[in-house]
């Protein structure tokens, strides 16, 4: 006898669901940035050619939206597509409208902006770090509401999930989280890459002060830091000897040329 209002229930969602995922037209002045969004929406060429595009053809990929409290809805995903619409002088645009929780909506957010070409390595970094608490946010709840403790996705499943879906491996996902402890000013110079990767994950180790310390010794050296360089100064930093004036001598010594390794198979 039961079967029936199962099926009716089934029904009831699947209905739901697609009236759930109904296209929208919104007024653009009604959308709103995710809180924290990191990837930066960027007056540049892409840009350009996106508004051209929306010109032209309209938007054809609806945007992903949830109503906000306060009035007005929340873009999960769309941010660009919103400021090419604004660009080619549009009022609305067509978005399906989802109701989910604040780490759904992480999670959906990075998902849906992770994959696109020239992330900044500052953008990439929050943007895993936000998964990642999300991620370990939806498994203590989990924990708390169902008796088999294997559902819950710890620390270590969170991160190699975060990881797999980005398609990097966990230890590089550890590595750009990493730079999320550095300085805005530091992240800045990573960024322009007037900074490299590896140094700036060693930099990270240091105190907000010693990097505050090494953005001088770096403007007085008129260097950039090596990776050796970068190592030497995390190991001051842990002994509690890294000094302004140790910074600017170590950024100071003349760089040996670093070669890269390269391993031949014989045949070849």
């Amino acid at each position: 006898m039961e079967e029936p209002k199962s099926k009716a229930k089934r029904g009831a969602k699947t209905a739901a669901a697609a009236q759930e995922d109904r296209i929208t037209l919104l007024p653009l002045s009604e959308l709103h940035d995710f809180p924290n969004h990191p990837f930066k929406v960027r007056d540049d060429e892409a840009m350009q050619e996106t508004a051209e595009s929306i010109r032209q053809y309209g938007v054809l990929v609806p945007a992903i939206v949830r109503p906000r409290e306060d009035g007005g809805y929340e873009i999960i995903a769309g941010h660009r597509r919103r400021h090419g619409s604004e660009l080619a002088g549009l009022s609305a645009m067509p978005c399906i409208v989802r109701q989910m929780d604040d780490d759904t909506a992480t999670i959906l957010m990075v998902d849906s902006n992770i994959q696109r070409e020239n992330i900044l390595p500052s953008e990439r970094a929050q943007a895993y770090k936000m998964k990642l608490e999300a991620l370990k946010h939806q498994g203590k709840r989990v924990d708390l509401t169902c008796d088999q403790v294997g559902h819950k996705l710890d620390s270590k499943k969170s991160i190699q999930k975060v990881a797999e879906d980005a398609g990097e491996s966990k230890t590089q996902v550890q590595r750009y989280i990493r730079l999320t402890e550095l300085l805005p000013e530091v992240q800045k110079k990573v960024d322009s890459k007037e900074i490299a990767f590896s140094p700036a994950v060693e930099l990270s180790y240091l105190t907000h002060d010693e990097q505050k310390q090494f953005l001088d010794a770096m403007d007085y050296s008129q260097n950039t830091p090596s990776l050796s360089q970068a190592q030497r100064l995390k190991k001051l930093s842990r002994e509690g000897k890294c000094t302004k004036e140790a910074m600017r001598s170590i950024m100071s010594e003349e760089k040996k040329e670093e070669q890269e390794r390269i391993t031949l198979s014989s045949d070849t």
